[in-house]
């Protein structure tokens, strides 16, 4: 997750955006689907095709959809469970179409299939570290710990695939990519140990 100081600065920079769409009638919902739609362009569209930095600027640019629906959303008054529903199902889908959208041109057109099969790595293990913590959630336990949350996985691998169409070594994206994998693995660990204390204190305070 963003940090406090970087939350407060971008809420402050978008607010004023924010408070032009809904003065236009524009609903935090249509932002959250446009900005999952803009998402997928640059991962499924713009990548494929081997625009490795155009690709990761849109990514960015829709990225943000996700602090704007946010602000509107406050500003509305609304904390009901559709946004969340909404916001948090759409996030698995821009994720999987960035590492998707690598994967495919790594495998064809970039021709380095280590890097293809590490970005296959990490769309699987990132959805396991978001699927932990909602199952989690459902069950009625916390579980929003570990070392790679969704704001910096993105943020590192769109600024490194960005760097590497504008010349960067490969070898960098694909340590990059290794790197996130392993941190993925280390946050699922981290969530499941997380998940068991809970239980057990749980399971002692009523005598199973």
């Amino acid at each position: 997750m963003l940090n406090k100081h970087a939350r407060g600065f971008f809420t402050s920079l978008f607010t004023p955006l924010a408070r032009w769409l809904l003065r236009i009638g524009v609903s935090p919902d249509a932002v959250t689907i446009a900005g999952t739609a803009g998402v997928i362009l640059g991962g499924l569209i713009l990548y494929p095709l081997g625009h490795l930095w155009w690709g990761s600027v849109v990514v960015a640019f829709f990225a943000f959809s996700d602090v704007v629906d946010g602000i509107m959303a406050r500003l509305q008054g609304r904390s009901g469970g559709w946004g969340n529903f909404l916001d948090s199902t759409l996030d698995r889908l821009a994720d999987g179409a960035i590492f998707a959208g690598l994967t495919i041109w790594f495998f064809t057109g970039g021709r380095d299939t280590a890097i293809g099969a590490a970005a296959v790595v990490c769309l699987v293990l990132g959805m396991v570290v978001s699927y932990a913590r909602a199952k989690a959630e459902s069950l009625g336990y916390h579980a929003s710990v570990g070392l790679a949350e969704r704001a910096e996985r993105l943020a590192s691998v769109l600024l490194i695939t960005g760097l590497t169409g504008l010349g960067l070594p490969p070898v960098v994206l694909f340590a990059t990519l290794v790197l996130l994998a392993l941190a993925s693995v280390v946050t699922v660990v981290q969530r499941m140990a997380t998940v068991h204390r809970q239980a057990m204190a749980e399971a002692e305070g009523t005598g199973i």
